[in-house]
């Protein structure tokens, strides 16, 4: 059996000024069947007004839990910090608004039992709000790119950091998340890529399932592929300062296909909606890399810093309450 302060996995959960959704998602690990000594929860709050202490403190008192504050930069930044404290020897990333269902770890674990080698594993996500066109179109994009690009061998493979597993030492010693990547865009692809482009492996893994609860509206659905493209211009610029050279892109039928993807299941009016939110998420996604390009002096630059590993200033300390916190 694992020791106490050595469990096999570090749940990493960053999460800012969502308290109800953090608040499912702890409910969610908490009903995990799985020895509560072999995994450790480490909330990681990106400068939110008031930290989710009493949310963290109300867990059941046979989880190890803490809580990490730093200022706010950003879930990559956040990610980092939670992963160089964990002491796991594999990270599991989820989201403040996702539900892990209740064998999550125990199917995480036998996929780390039978896979060799250092190998990240990219669990699969379902989109809860059925009801919700804009999330329900924002899931199938996320399907499409992971049908399209899941050829193991594919250099353009990722899996999204709301359901990721990798071997801690390995993260770390990689540079975990590029910290250059501000927002929620785009530094889960630049991570698998720079995995991949060491020899690494990644494995999908379909029975690893989380529910992800994103709630989105039009304003939130163009918000957010905006910064998507926003991200784009940042990981091309990463694939640059990696010798990767030129900007490419995809062929016309990679767009085609997303487009029409919602038509593939049905010809229904709802199918027909989706299809239109699918297009008008590459207009707002290509509205934001070329915002990106021209804040940043539209070159493409290859001299940005090298990702860093989360090695920030502070020193942790323990609260009265039980939770660690990082005193900036």
């Amino acid at each position: 059996m694992t020791s106490l302060n050595y469990p096999d996995y570090s749940i990493v959960i960053p999460t800012y000024r969502r308290r109800d959704s953090l608040s499912r998602c702890l409910q969610a690990i908490e009903a995990l069947r799985f020895p509560r000594d072999r995994f450790e929860i480490v909330v990681v709050d990106d400068g939110s007004p008031s930290p989710p202490a009493d949310l963290v403190d109300s867990l059941g008192g046979s989880l190890q839990a803490r809580l990490l504050t730093t200022p706010h930069a950003g879930p990559a930044t956040a990610r980092n910090l939670g992963a160089k404290l964990a002491r796991g020897r594999f990270l599991v990333f989820t989201d403040d608004d996702c539900m892990p269902s209740e064998d999550w770890l125990a199917s995480i674990d036998r996929w780390t039992s039978s896979t060799a080698g250092a190998c990240a594993i990219g669990g699969h996500t379902v989109n809860v709000l059925t009801d919700n066109v804009y999330a329900a179109a924002s899931q199938g994009i996320i399907d499409y790119l992971y049908e399209y690009f899941g050829d193991h061998a594919a250099t353009r493979r990722f899996f999204t950091s709301n359901n990721l597993v990798v071997p801690r030492e390995d993260f770390l010693s990689l540079g975990g998340f590029n910290e250059t990547f501000a927002l929620a865009a785009a530094e889960d692809r630049d991570f698998c890529e720079r995995w991949l482009g060491t020899g690494k492996q990644l494995q999908y893994a379909s029975d690893v399932v989380v529910s992800h609860a994103h709630v989105l509206d039009l304003v939130r659905f163009n918000r957010q592929h905006f910064n998507y493209g926003r991200g784009a211009f940042d990981l091309h610029c990463s694939r640059a300062q990696r010798g990767q050279g030129a900007v490419k892109i995809e062929p016309l039928r990679f767009y085609a296909g997303l487009i029409a993807y919602p038509l593939r299941e049905s010809r229904s009016w709802r199918a027909a909606c989706l299809t239109l939110l699918h297009l008008w998420s590459q207009v707002a996604y290509l509205s934001g890399y070329f915002f990106e390009r021209v804040r940043q002096g539209w070159a493409i630059d290859a001299t940005r810093p090298a990702p860093r590993s989360g090695d920030s200033s502070g020193t942790p300390t323990r609260t009265d309450s039980g939770s660690v916190r990082r005193i900036a």
